[in-house]
Parts: structure tokens; sequence; C-alpha cells
């Protein structure tokens, strides 16, 4: 067992960072970390070669994918497929999301990058 701490907790990014995306567990076959965006703020993710789940700890945006969109608060729960374009918009409350993949981020990246 292993507690992991500081998952799901806000923390302001850097001076001059669109965003904050920390991982905190990594294992072969899934990865656990939390990102987070202030109000204001721009997603500036691209799609990722792993499946994705994200879980909002705080805040409020509208999540954007190409299979539709949804207002997203506290406790909202949202799957995105590998691959699928995606991103957060309107945030307006700073936006704490616990992010799972599955397997682990960047397991499946092409070996040429």
């Amino acid at each position: 067992m292993q507690i992991i701490k500081g998952a799901g907790e806000w923390a302001q990014p850097a001076a001059g960072a669109a965003n904050d995306w920390v991982e905190q567990l990594k294992v072969p076959n899934l990865s656990v970390g939390t990102y987070c965006i202030p109000a204001g703020g721009a997603d500036t993710q691209s799609p990722h070669t792993e499946d994705e789940i994200y879980v909002v700890t705080s805040g409020r945006a509208r999540m954007v994918a190409a299979s539709g969109e949804a207002e997203v608060g506290p406790g909202a729960v949202i799957f995105v497929p590998a691959g699928e374009e995606h991103r957060f918009v309107d945030i307006t409350e700073d936006l704490t999301l616990l992010v799972v993949f599955g397997p682990a981020y960047g397991s499946r990246a092409d070996s040429g990058d």
C-alpha cells in the first residue's frame, strides 16, 4: 500500500506557466498525477497515447472533447480514451484534477520522441 501525498491538491502554476502538471505515482500499468489550471487560464495539453480518467477535486470549467462537451465541477469523473482531442475551457474557478492514466503516462509514446 502507498498513500499518494499531494494527489488532487491545488498547486499554483509557476510564474508565467499556463498550468501545472505533477506526476505523483508511476508504475507500468498506471500513473497518477495532479493537473491544476488557474481561473481564466489555458489548458495547453495535447491528446495522450494512454486512456485517462480525470476526477475534479475543486474548481469549475467546461470539458470539450471530440466526443462531446460538459460542464464539470467537484466530484465529476471524466473518461477520455487514448488519442482523443480534449481540453478544459471557460475555467471559472481554479481547477484541480486528479488524473489517472492507464497504462502509465508516456508509456505508449513513440520511441522516436
